[in-house]
């Protein structure tokens, strides 16, 4: 294959890993990793070091169209980044002393249990619970536009949903991606925010919790210039085309979509960790 159709292949698949991650939160890094790995037949550590690139273009890209349309709460995404930048700067440590193989089972894992988790939303009266006092003393609240008007809402179980963060941080500077599945499930279903809210601060978060984690990955020689490029520019595409999208699409068909495609990168790393083919 020459260098000009890997490049361009590359780009393709970064492209429909950007819209779907501005679509679901997930910020693309999630599905590039096992795109790199298992399609291409990049190093994982390599492939993670892109990634993380790439996922601070998805959030470039995506969060400031979310911002504009009013679903973004950006006071509970920067209470919660204080949690997710911690963690992202533990787990960029962790790596380099993991092999590809057990980096593969966590990714897998995670993912597994994140389509369990989408698959099991809250039920409809969760969300009339007694507001967090920390939550309101902290204003962690806000409204977002529907068809019938704006619908207000409020933060939950605030220490929770930033316990859930640290982990998600871990995860992204161990895995190499944003980790926005699991800080969807963080704002959806820990702290009771309404989906569209949770996967578009999601996506407003991934950039610099993926940043954090970008410099250690960059100092153990992970970011290759070559494969970051056309990674980040196929990103930065998709995230634009999938933003437009998000306002008039159902939740109930992002969870399904946000299932789908993390349950079958679940197996795929799964069987890549156990076999040893990283």
């Amino acid at each position: 294959m020459s260098p000009l159709v890997f490049t361009l292949l590359v780009a393709a698949g970064s492209f429909g890993a950007g819209f779907l991650g501005s679509l679901v939160g997930m910020g693309g890094g999630v599905v590039i990793v096992p795109m790199l790995v298992v399609l291409m037949g990049i190093d994982v550590h390599y492939a993670m070091g892109a990634a993380l690139v790439s996922v601070i273009a998805t959030s470039s890209g995506a969060a400031s169209a979310y911002v504009k349309e009013g679903f973004t709460n950006l006071r509970i995404g920067m209470f919660l980044e204080v949690a997710t930048t911690i963690g992202a700067l533990v787990g960029a440590t962790l790596v380099q002393y993991l092999p590809a193989r057990i980096i593969s089972l966590i990714f897998g894992l995670f993912l597994a249990y994140t389509t369990w988790s989408s698959l099991h939303p809250p039920p409809d009266g969760a969300i009339t619970e007694a507001v967090d006092p920390l939550a309101e003393r902290l204003k962690l609240r806000g409204h977002y536009p529907t068809a019938e008007g704006p619908q207000p809402y409020h933060g939950r179980r605030v220490l929770g949903g930033f316990g859930v963060m640290f982990i998600a941080g871990n995860l992204s500077g161990l895995l190499g991606a944003g980790a926005g599945a699991f800080k969807v499930i963080a704002m959806d279903q820990v702290m009771r925010l309404p989906f569209k809210v949770s996967t578009t601060t999601s996506n407003f978060m991934i950039g610099v919790t993926a940043a954090a984690s970008a410099g250690i990955y960059l100092s153990h020689g992970y970011i290759d210039a070559a494969l970051a490029a056309p990674v980040t520019l196929g990103v930065l595409g998709g995230s634009f085309i999938g933003a437009r999208i998000l306002p008039g699409t159902r939740s109930g068909r992002l969870r399904l979509l946000f299932a789908g495609v993390t349950a079958v990168l679940a197996i795929e790393m799964i069987f890549r960790g156990v076999r040893g083919g990283l």
